[in-house]
């Protein structure tokens, strides 16, 4: 054994500073994206007490403004995104059968800049307001001093940050993927919550670029007199449109894409079934982020573009609709003649389906141009986003929580507040989203922060209020179960649901190694090929040997302060601040590049009894 503590023996804050052990920078990630999904829903709460009746008084229209601006940008960058990350990174090294992640120092680089990014935006709050354009940001409202104050400073600066955490989080997964797979394990094995992980990561690898493009030359309209967006100076605002859309209208399926497998990996546990049609779904899942990224100017059919371009984006959008159709019956096959057990993560599975479904129908509706043009703009928009974003995406990061807690923590969450959870949120959802789709017909804009009475928007937004807080109170539910659990929580056995992919053929939570040896898959769903034509137990693809693991080092959290430092400087226009700060991180990046770091090596007797395997 090297000299350095032994993973049991790195505990309190350092420990978490330095980590670069994938399965700590999921909790990490996890409690960062709770941590901002909790702020993003206290926002969205905020805005439904204002809007809950008409000629409220409540909020200020410039205060409402920043928080729907707020949210919507806190939501998507600050809580989604980790989200999908906490789980991509406790679960896909161990559903391939690998001990991390290919580079673990880039990943733990990743989390630090998204979540000093974060903390950077929402620093706005604080020093001279939020920024309060719209989560859009579109010139000219965000591109000149005229409508929008330094909360979009904020903006442009955290939200780069962030996003070149994200962006290398997904070219790490790119290599993982494709690198480190078990033995045996081809890509037409691949769990489907691996398979979203990889398409999602390559849309990221493409999409990100787009928007920090545009960033940057937001950045230099603001900061440094630029003028890409003053029309008055030959500027064109329609391509800020086109670089956001380019990134935004990907970026709802590199959030969506990840949930998709994870619905697939629950629907098929808790139906005790093989995934119905895996390679049709494989492939429909491919092509979902094909045309995913085909289809950005959909949003800006009001633009001006011609029917020409209208068509073509209106057409190329419709078809996105047949691969999702694919997906969606072939969750139904699967729990078609299984025997179903309604776990709370199979009531959010379930639960998922229908939603999602109603958002996808919206969303055909929307893709019609000449109907888009009524359409635009209203309540209408609102609901559908939701319904795809928040019905589609929460649903499954909920069933996900629920179906890798034990993997993650080693407990059981309690089942009945879980039931509790999910009733509370379904029911809440739809009373909040459902009646925006009326709204939207009746003519209520979206963004706005009052209306008149007795113009028939009453009692759509009087339920839509009250279901906002239905699930408020489904929140606290999830809040209370996680603190029961953690003081009293029921010990989790390696594989409490009887499983079928990898990660429950080892303890929960995982050993520091992952795997004491590299398994050898011979089928579809490895863990369920052994228990159904072995004796439940992996094979392995090597030989018992020591086992080299990458040291922790507090670099990366270096590296992301001293960007956060020289983003609060370029904010304030401080160049001794910004050269301090960039300083910090050359500094970092030298060491890093110069220091050799030797690993350490965990020995065959150290292993945690590597013979045991799954009993089926």
């Amino acid at each position: 054994m090297s000299d350095l503590a032994t993973y049991a023996e790195r505990k309190g804050l350092w420990s978490w500073l330095t980590t670069v052990d994938h399965k700590k920078i999921a909790i990490l990630y996890l409690l960062a994206g709770g941590f901002f999904f909790l702020l993003g829903g206290l926002e969205a709460i905020l805005m439904r007490i204002q809007l809950m009746y008409p000629n409220s008084e409540f909020l200020s229209g410039s205060t409402f403004n920043e928080l729907l601006t707020m949210h919507g940008t806190t939501m998507i960058f600050l809580a989604a995104m980790p989200l999908i990350f906490a789980f991509m990174n406790a679960v896909v090294p161990l559903q391939i059968g690998a001990r991390d992640v290919a580079f673990p120092f880039i990943n733990a680089l990743g989390f630090w800049l998204f979540l000093f990014g974060g903390l950077l935006l929402n620093l706005s709050w604080f020093l001279g307001g939020a920024p309060d354009a719209g989560w859009t940001a579109y010139p000219p409202l965000s591109s000149g001093h005229d409508f929008s104050d330094q909360g979009i400073d904020y903006y442009v600066l955290g939200l780069q940050i962030a996003g070149i955490g994200t962006w290398i989080g997904g070219i790490n997964f790119i290599a993982t993927i494709v690198n480190m797979r078990a033995p045996g394990l081809t890509f037409m094995r691949l769990p489907m919550f691996t398979w979203g992980t990889f398409v999602t990561s390559v849309l990221i690898l493409f999409a990100f670029p787009a928007i920090t493009v545009s960033l940057v030359l937001l950045m230099f309209d603001r900061l440094f007199g630029a003028n890409f967006f003053d029309v008055n100076a030959g500027g064109n605002v329609v391509i800020w449109q086109h670089f956001f859309w380019i990134f935004g209208h990907p970026e709802v399926y590199i959030l969506i894409l990840p949930a998709f497998g994870i619905i697939s990996e629950v629907v098929a546990t808790f139906s005790k079934k093989r995934l119905f049609g895996y390679s049709s779904m494989v492939f429909a899942m491919v092509l979902i982020g094909f045309l995913g990224f085909m289809v950005w100017a959909h949003h800006m059919f009001t633009v001006g573009m011609g029917p020409v371009a209208n068509a073509l984006f209106g057409i190329s959008t419709m078809l996105i609709a047949v691969p999702t159709g694919i997906k969606v019956f072939n969750w139904l096959f699967t729990m078609w003649g299984g025997r179903i057990r309604f776990t709370t993560a199979n009531l959010f599975a379930v639960g998922f389906i229908p939603t999602f479904v109603i958002g996808g129908t919206t969303g055909v509706m929307l893709s019609v141009p000449p109907a888009d043009y009524q359409y635009h703009d209203s309540y209408f928009v609102v609901a559908h986003f939701h319904y795809t974003i928040v019905g589609g995406m929460a649903f499954a990061l909920f069933a996900g929580l629920y179906y890798w807690w034990p993997k993650m923590f080693g407990t059981m969450l309690n089942e009945t507040l879980g039931k509790w959870n999910f009733w509370l949120f379904f029911i809440g959802f739809h009373l909040t989203f459902f009646p925006q789709h009326f709204l939207g017909l009746m003519g209520m804009p979206r963004r706005i922060f009052t209306y008149q009475e007795g113009i028939g928007l009453d009692l759509g937004n009087f339920l839509s209020s009250l279901g906002a807080f239905t699930m408020g109170l489904s929140t606290v539910f999830l809040l209370i179960n996680i603190i029961v659990t953690l003081k009293s929580g029921q010990a989790a056995p390696a594989d409490p649901w009887d499983g079928r992919t990898l990660e429950w053929a080892v303890s929960s939570p995982a050993p520091e190694y992952n795997f004491a040896q590299m398994p050898l898959v011979r089928g579809l769903d490895a863990l369920w090929t052994e228990k159904r034509n072995g004796d439940g137990k992996l094979l392995p693809a090597e030989p018992l040997a020591e086992i080299h693991l990458p040291s922790p080092t507090i670099l990366p959290f270096l590296m992301s302060v001293g960007l956060f430092i020289a983003g609060l400087g370029f904010i304030y226009h401080l160049i001794p601040v910004i050269v301090g700060g960039l300083a910090v991180t050359l500094i970092c990046m030298v060491i890093r590049s110069l220091v050799d770091d030797p690993g350490y090596h965990v020995w065959p007797r150290e292993l945690e009894d590597p013979e045991r395997g799954v009993d089926a």
